[in-house]
């Protein structure tokens, strides 16, 4: 694992199209379920530590934002991954880029608001409530866990399994994250069935509707 970690980082490492495609897969489904256990446990605190809230819009505890997110820093740093400090802030730009604009779209375009920082604990540097420092902070230390962990892992991985194995289970992974996914933002929407939070709430689940 040292040593992948090393190859990793001088780019000394040659994938094969299939290792690639399934490291992709492995982080879609990472990086979501990833952000959906950091908001369910801010929130808990946000909420003076008196109820845990269900988030994002899925059955599956996963959000899309934060794999979007964790494919943008890997794009944005390949290039300057040998460098922690320039990994850490180029990361921090990124997402606080991507969280104001998309936060900027949804709330003017399609008037809603799926988070909004000016009724949050922590939310100093507070920017129209669509991001704010703890946010960027947080997502820049995830980004050094993604680029010095996570990634080398999966690669360690994808040379452990069999191409088989490997691809079948990042396959599987992503297929029913992303059919929960465009089921419930589209599919539902369309033919006017239930969403995860309609039935969750149904079951008395707390549930921050996005």
């Amino acid at each position: 694992m040292k040593e992948i970690r090393r190859q990793y980082l001088n780019n000394e490492i040659k994938l094969e199209r299939y290792q690639i495609i399934g490291i992709c897969l492995y982080l879609l489904a990472f990086s979501g379920v990833f952000g959906w256990i950091y908001e369910f446990i801010f929130y808990y605190f946000n909420s003076g530590m008196k109820t845990f809230y269900w988030q994002g819009g899925n059955f599956l505890p996963w959000i899309n934002i934060y794999a979007i997110g964790a494919f943008l820093i890997l794009i944005t740093v390949h290039k300057l991954k040998k460098n922690p400090f320039l990994v850490f802030f180029s990361s921090m730009f990124v997402t606080g880029v991507l969280e104001y604009v998309s936060g900027y779209i949804i709330h003017h375009f399609f008037h809603t608001r799926l988070w909004d920082y000016n009724v949050e604990i922590l939310n100093f540097g507070n920017i129209d409530g669509y991001v704010c420092f703890r946010s960027v902070f947080i997502f820049g230390i995830s980004a050094l866990f993604l680029v010095y962990l996570v990634v080398p892992f999966f690669i360690y991985l994808s040379k452990k399994l069999s191409k088989k194995t490997f691809l079948t289970i990042g396959i599987v992974l992503a297929s029913v994250i992303l059919f929960d996914e465009f089921y419930n933002l589209l599919f539902a929407r369309i033919f006017h069935l239930p969403r995860a939070y309609d039935i969750y709430s149904k079951w008395g689940i707390p549930y921050l509707r996005f």
